[in-house]
């Protein structure tokens, strides 16, 4: 995504509004416009890794993540597994987000450093943000297991290597 074409529309409205108030604004606004820029960048990509998180949010397990490319942002988007699909065709367990749980909402989480440097590694692993990493990680443990029952094979079952 091109970022110039915003941060130009920015500058022209800049301009016409320094226009308005006269030689002095003007001059003033032509001074301020270039440092400007980078400060209009840093805010609009803010702007977009805010969107992606809660986008990430209601796609969960599927994710946006915002890298950048240079100076302009690229969106990287992993869908969630197909319905059908196993466990073993993914790289990440499927995952079950009620998608009525509302807007999101904010924890505060302060795990020993030793595993926050193993949940920064692991995100980091996946291509995911922390955040992400963790929704995940929670959805995926309060998902349903089956019990052992269904683990055990049905009366009469053979396991085993047989001759």
């Amino acid at each position: 995504m091109q970022l110039d074409e915003y941060v130009d529309r920015l500058r022209t409205e800049f301009a016409s509004a320094a226009d308005a108030a006269g030689d002095d604004a003007r001059v003033v606004a032509e001074r301020l416009v270039v440092p400007l820029e980078s400060a209009v960048r840093l805010t609009l990509l803010e702007a977009l890794a805010g969107a992606a998180d809660e986008i990430t949010l209601e796609l969960a397990p599927g994710s946006v993540h915002v890298r950048l490319r240079g100076r302009d942002p690229d969106f990287v988007v992993t869908p969630a597994p197909a319905p059908g699909s196993s466990a073993a065709d993914e790289p990440t367990a499927p995952v079950v987000v009620d998608p009525d749980a509302g807007p999101s909402a904010r924890v505060n989480f302060r795990p020993p450093e030793s595993l926050k440097t193993r949940i920064e590694e692991a995100a980091q692993r996946e291509g995911l943000s922390v955040n992400t990493w963790l929704v995940r990680a929670a959805s995926a443990a309060l998902e349903p297991r089956p019990s052992r029952d269904e683990h055990r094979p049905h009366a009469g079952a053979r396991a085993g290597w047989f001759g």
